[in-house]
């Protein structure tokens, strides 16, 4: 692919939550399409660092900062680490999260402030940085929001993490009416099912070829998938959305979750 043909030659990027799954082949994928990246981790620096060498080998720009989302300041302090490091910034893209698979009644406090702060609150002010930064430079800028479609529809044992994701779909329509005329656009991708590390780590015997089957596309998402929907949203051909949510899950929202055709009623 020429210069001219990357699709976000010459942006500036931060994507949070880097390290590993969707975040990390985000960043790789900016990198591959032109762009200058700053990877956020906080547990996954290998990771980070690793996808760091891909891109500089390649001849691209990329460094990896550590920073807590767990607390307030790090989400200020990695934005403007990241405009440092980048001469400036385009894209934000709020990718860091956590995932809580835990019974509604069994949930603690603790639990529920940590999912909520580095899902929900994370991702506010680490926008609020970012925008502080485009209105002060007169520039304009781009926010894309990490949903999920459980933020969409219901699930067992995930009330916790559920709401952070429907919170995040709220906040990502609100933003996007908020500063579209200041020239900021502000929009999510909503993943479905996506293989990622997670899946082996956390659920017995798991199996993407198995998994894939209860999805009507009869695949279970990969990271690529998610990526190339962020290369769009940051990139000037997605200029019209704003205050959206881009659903990319093989068409498990579509579906109307009773299996109808598995009824046998004699």
């Amino acid at each position: 692919m020429s210069q001219e043909a990357k699709r976000l030659n010459g942006k500036k990027a931060l994507i949070t939550g880097a390290g590993t799954g969707i975040g990390q082949e985000i960043a790789l994928e900016y990198a591959r399409q032109g762009a200058e990246v700053v990877l956020h981790y906080y547990h996954s620096g290998e990771g980070a660092k690793v996808a760091v060498s891909m891109i500089t080998a390649a001849g691209g720009k990329a460094a990896a900062l550590k920073a807590d989302f767990d607390k307030v300041q790090p989400c200020f302090d990695v934005v403007d680490q990241a405009i440092d490091f980048l001469g400036g910034l385009d894209i934000l893209v709020n990718n860091a999260g956590y995932s809580l698979d835990k019974n509604f009644l069994d949930t603690t406090p603790e639990e529920f402030d940590f999912v909520f702060n580095v899902n929900v609150r994370a991702q506010f002010f680490c926008a609020q940085q970012a925008v502080k930064y485009w209105l002060k430079e007169n520039q304009k800028g781009n926010i894309i929001n990490l949903a999920s479609i459980d933020g969409l529809r219901g699930n067992i044992n995930k009330s916790a993490y559920s709401g952070t994701k429907g919170a995040v779909i709220a906040l990502t329509r609100e933003l996007g009416v908020e500063l579209a005329a200041k020239g900021i656009r502000v929009n999510a991708i909503a993943p479905g099912w996506i293989e990622v590390e997670r899946n082996h780590r956390d659920i017995k015997g798991f199996d993407g070829k198995i998994a894939g089957t209860i999805i009507p596309i009869q695949r279970i998402g990969r990271v690529s998938d998610i990526a190339k929907a962020a290369v769009y949203l940051g990139s000037d051909d997605s200029e019209f959305m704003i205050g959206q949510t881009m659903i990319v899950d093989g068409g498990t929202t579509a579906k109307m979750a009773l299996d109808f055709e598995k009824l046998n009623f004699g």
